[in-house]
C-alpha cells in the first residue's frame, strides 16, 4: 500500500486556545517516534489562532491506523471534547 497524507483541522472552543496548543504539541514528540510516521507537523493558523492543523505522512494507512490506537491519542480524546470546537480530518493519496 502507499504513503497516506493526513490533514487534521482543529478549532479551540473560545477560551480554549492556549490549553488546546499545549495539549496537540504534546502529541508531536511521541508521535513522531512511531513506527511509519514520516512526518508530523502541527501548524496554527496566523490569522485565526483558534484553527490548528496537523501534517502527517505515514508510509501506510495501516500504521496511521496504528497510531490512532496508541496511549497517547487515547489520552488526548480523552479531554479534546472540552477543548475542540470543530474537528475535521481527510485521509489522502499523493496523484503527482
Amino acid at each position: 500500500m502507499s504513503k497516506l497524507t493526513v490533514v487534521a483541522h482543529s478549532y479551540a472552543k473560545p477560551g480554549k486556545v492556549e490549553v488546546l496548543r499545549e495539549e496537540l504539541l504534546k502529541l508531536v514528540k511521541a508521535t513522531r517516534s512511531e513506527l511509519g510516521c514520516m512526518n508530523y507537523d502541527l501548524h496554527q493558523d496566523d490569522q485565526d489562532p483558534a484553527h490548528f492543523m496537523f501534517y502527517e505522512n505515514w508510509e501506510t494507512r495501516e500504521h496511521w491506523l496504528q497510531h490512532n490506537e496508541t496511549a497517547h491519542i487515547a489520552a488526548y480524546r480523552a479531554i479534546s471534547s472540552d477543548l475542540v470546537a470543530e474537528f475535521t480530518l481527510h485521509e489522502m493519496s499523493d496523484i503527482s
